[in-house]
């Protein structure tokens, strides 16, 4: 069986490391498995190579100059014949677009899509019809969560019989707590953390779905009685600016550490005490399971698939998306009980392991490609 993955990648992201655990994965089963990357042309992603090879992932790059590139079906179409896969598996709305349009002009037995995220933007009436009318003709879908099953049924209109869930799954090492604990010194000599600092810590887009301005937020409001809390941010996006500024204009600016983006961002959450993602909606969220695996707590917003992976009052706390209230309180609960941390943060690294595994992941996926090559 030969699949060829296609995606447009401008950062590495949730979507875009969950793509490498499974293109790696169907690899290690012996599926010969490619991956094919859209970029900007200012934007090569240099390190999405790195990452590929690293893996052992066959890579090919092809740049996107505009949304409506026509010439780039022809690049496409090429690609795809070179590799001659038995099912094209589209990840994210320029892949699921160009990817069908390609695949069917180079006579490719099978189309896949995988629903990663519910942007804003798939709301709109427009692509409401585009990718109703992609759901039609594809021959099989996959949600990375129920949330997103039901996102594509009511938003997409997508045929029930033709969308499966696959959770997404992660490599699992089991670590010991003097490896926890050894890592845990190292990164934050490294963010230059007083050793006595509770680091409240965050990994993702800086970008409004994210909901940063609120963590921001609720770190002013308990600041007084945790003097020793810090916020850690890694990430890039279109709100930094905003975001220091508003740090600056809270009488916060002291607390918070701005990283940029990190290649190391998963290793990163060891030293954390706590994980924040007070998100305003969520396909997935990736990262929650890699602190989950570093046994860090989380604290999260009650949206989207986040309650699919973090059990409430179990491995972390979910609060209403917006509601600083809440994450106040939740924050404050957590950084005094030290106790209620590592006892949260042990049985969310049970949950990644049983759950959330790349064997699952991989086994799933290859249901849904037997099934309809049969």
């Amino acid at each position: 069986m030969r699949i060829a993955h296609l995606i447009k990648v401008t950062r590495i992201s949730g979507a875009e490391r969950h793509l490498l655990f499974l293109v790696e994965g169907l690899r290690k089963r012996g599926i010969d498995a490619h991956l094919i990357i859209l970029v900007e042309r200012e934007r090569p992603m240099d390190e999405m190579a790195r990452a590929a090879e690293k893996r052992d992932i066959p890579l090919t790059r092809l740049t996107i100059h505009r949304d409506y590139d026509l010439p780039l079906l022809l690049r496409l179409r090429r690609a795809l014949r070179q590799i001659k896969p038995d099912i094209v598996h589209t990840h994210l709305i320029h892949a699921d677009v160009f990817g069908y349009a390609a695949a069917k002009l180079a006579q490719v037995s099978a189309v896949v899509s995988s629903r990663h995220l519910d942007d804003i933007f798939r709301y709109r009436s427009r692509w409401r019809r585009i990718n109703r009318w992609l759901w039609r003709r594809i021959d099989a879908g996959i949600a990375i969560s129920a949330a997103m099953k039901r996102f594509a049924l009511e938003v997409e209109d997508a045929p029930a019989d033709k969308v499966s869930i696959v959770l997404y799954g992660m490599e699992y090492r089991w670590r010991s707590d003097d490896d926890i604990a050894s890592s845990r010194d190292q990164l934050r000599t490294e963010l230059n953390l007083p050793p006595d600092a509770q680091a409240l810590g965050m990994a993702s887009r800086l970008v409004e779905q994210k909901g940063i301005s609120y963590a921001l937020e609720a770190l002013r409001r308990i600041r007084s009685d945790f003097p020793r809390a810090h916020l850690v941010i890694a990430g890039d996006g279109e709100k930094a600016g905003e975001l220091r500024r508003l740090a600056s204009m809270l009488g916060i600016a002291d607390r918070v550490r701005w990283l940029g983006w990190r290649e190391d961002a998963a290793d990163l959450m060891a030293a954390f005490d706590i994980f924040l993602l007070p998100s305003l909606h969520e396909g997935f969220g990736l990262a929650l399971l890699e602190a989950m695996s570093r046994r860090v707590p989380i604290i999260a917003s009650r949206v989207g698939a986040i309650p699919e992976v973090v059990v409430d009052g179990e491995t972390g706390i979910l609060v209403e998306a917006r509601n600083v209230d809440q994450l106040a309180e939740a924050m404050a609960r957590l950084l005094k009980d030290r106790a209620l941390r590592k006892y949260m943060g042990l049985l969310g690294a049970a949950r990644v392991e049983d759950h959330f595994s790349v064997d699952k992941m991989v086994d799933r996926t290859l249901v849904i490609y037997q099934k309809i090559l049969e």
